[in-house]
């Protein structure tokens, strides 16, 4: 059985879809301001529980000379205004166990990235925040040992955990994704959210930057809520071809509302 986890006013993995969304990382406060405002009322509408998602930093970029980010000092600034402007919970990725705290101060979940998910002093110092920990599955694992991962944060005295799958490594420069993650992870109770965007991508598919296949996103998501995912992870950008990070598995804004449409008609049958 999964557990709910609460959030505010809803809960995850309960019987309402949770979406998590917004700009893979802080560029401008125009942008995230402008996507934050579109994916409130898109969700509203749709009747859709909505997490905003941007990170300040991203620290595993392909190449040195990689966009990350405003920082965290600017970025958690930023992420602030958005939660007050908006009135909406916020989600953003660590990257050292020295952040945890500091980012707890604004972020409602923190997220441990996909190739940082056994680094066991991470997963400790955000669990002791007592926030949401929503743990990423590294591309390079299989399902059933994020058991021992998820209880890394569970010993630690923080049962509020989401996990979320994103595909795996399959030969040079690609990912799969294998839908029976999804039952697994659940299997041990937890809600599990899908990343439909970065389950695309094309890691180092451009050399010093990856590349990535959005024509695809629609069929993942759709797969992932029909196989039973509690919640849908993307990365919204409201010109994702001219974004400075992660813009070829990015989605606009006339994408989300289709997309979105779609998944929570699919959610409610399945349920």
């Amino acid at each position: 059985m999964v557990n709910t986890v609460k959030l505010n006013d809803f809960v995850i993995g309960g019987d309402k879809l949770t979406i998590l969304a917004g700009p893979c990382a802080i560029e401008s406060k125009d942008i995230l301001f402008k996507t934050a405002e579109y994916l409130k009322k898109l969700t509203e509408e749709l009747d859709i529980n909505f997490v905003f998602k941007s990170s300040y930093d991203k620290a595993n970029r392909s190449s040195i000379s990689s966009y990350r980010g405003l920082g965290i000092e600017k970025g958690l600034e930023l992420l602030s205004l958005v939660k007050k402007e908006f009135n909406v919970p916020i989600v953003t990725d660590i990257h050292e166990s020295s952040q945890a705290e500091i980012a707890a101060e604004v972020a409602d979940i923190l997220q441990i990235p996909a190739f940082l998910c056994r680094q066991t002093d991470l997963l400790v110092a955000a669990a002791k925040t007592n926030k949401i920990i929503n743990i990423k599955k590294g591309q390079f694992l299989a399902p059933q040992q994020m058991k021992s991962i998820a209880n890394k944060v569970k010993e630690s005295g923080n049962n509020k955990i989401t996990i979320t799958d994103r595909g795996v490594t399959f030969g040079y420069n690609n990912l799969v994704s294998d839908m029976r993650a999804i039952p697994i992870i659940q299997e041990m109770g937890y809600p599990v959210i899908f990343d439909a965007t970065h389950s695309v991508q094309l890691p180092g598919g451009c050399g010093e930057s990856s590349s990535g296949e959005r024509k695809f996103v629609p069929i993942l998501a759709k797969s992932a809520i029909a196989a039973g995912a509690n919640g849908l992870f993307f990365e919204v950008h409201p010109n994702p071809d001219s974004a400075l990070c992660d813009g070829p598995n990015m989605i606009d804004f006339a994408q989300a509302k289709e997309i979105f449409k779609i998944c929570n008609e699919i959610f409610k049958l399945v349920k």
